[in-house]
């Protein structure tokens, strides 16, 4: 039997790159996009090629229209054809309110939403086919606020809409959609963008503050991508799955949850025994 075939996007780094080696592992021939340098992808492709599968990188700014819609042309090319998408690049971008410049906030939407959408208009008419499924990255920061993050919030917000609007639209074609939302999960670009990170801290911080005791890694963001692109999840359409630790179901008034609570609410109000 030939193998399924997926594009997975931002797949140099991170969760994009682990995303890419689960589905290698799954069986997947995987064409993996990048955006700026190549070396994680390329060392990807390799371990791909270690596992039997065939895999290839791609570059493509994803803000420019014209390469992106190449980037599927060519990925597609090299696939033969295409099963499952894997919207996962995207920016991750923090800015106070009143810093930020109409360019940024141009550029995060068209990273983040607009290059999406048209991925999935590029790879639908190769799907409708034979069926396939697309999982679109967003985060818990489109389902809880933060400060400093509105326009990041904004375009995480708008791809869970969007992931709605798509998944009714296409699952008549044959095409399911759906999406995942990470909490807190440590990559390795926390080093490059938080000054002076340490890596047992944060985990000490996690340990006390996530109901789960400990930070996502990128292997458990893989694990639900690849279920909900699989025919495991061949009836979830147009839900984005939340793996965030307890993150988000965790009231904000309760920091210290762990520790057993005096207060006795409401029992003048039960009968007395």
């Amino acid at each position: 039997m030939s193998r399924k075939k997926v594009l997975v996007t931002g797949a140099g780094t991170g969760i994009g790159r682990e995303i890419a080696l689960e589905f290698g592992r799954q069986g997947y021939d995987v064409a993996l996009h990048y955006s700026q340098s190549s070396s994680g992808a390329d060392t990807a492709v390799q371990e791909l090629e270690k596992l039997g599968v065939r895999a290839e990188a791609f570059g493509a700014d994803l803000s420019n229209f014209d390469q992106l819609k190449k980037m599927a042309e060519d990925a597609i090319g090299f696939l033969g054809s295409i099963d499952s998408l894997v919207n996962n690049a995207g920016i991750t971008w923090n800015r106070p309110l009143t810093e930020v410049k109409p360019s940024e906030f141009d550029f995060l939407y068209q990273v983040n939403v607009r290059a999406q959408f048209f991925l999935i208009q590029s790879v639908v008419p190769e799907m409708r086919r034979h069926g396939g499924a697309i999982c679109n990255l967003t985060s818990i920061h489109g389902l809880a606020g933060a400060p400093e993050h509105s326009v990041y919030a904004g375009t995480k917000g708008a791809i869970i809409a969007q992931t709605r609007a798509l998944a009714v639209e296409l699952a008549p074609l044959g095409v399911r959609v759906n999406a995942v939302a990470p909490g807190w999960v440590t990559v390795e670009s926390y080093s490059q963008s938080i000054p002076g990170f340490d890596p047992q801290k944060s985990a000490q911080e996690a340990k006390r503050t996530l109901p789960l005791g400990r930070a996502g890694t990128p292997l458990d963001i893989a694990r639900l991508v690849f279920f909900l692109c699989s025919p495991d999840a061949e009836f979830i359409v147009g839900q984005t799955m939340v793996a965030d630790g307890g993150t988000t179901a965790l009231m904000s008034l309760f920091p210290d949850f762990r520790s057993p609570s005096n207060n006795r609410f409401g029992t003048r109000y039960l009968p007395k025994e």
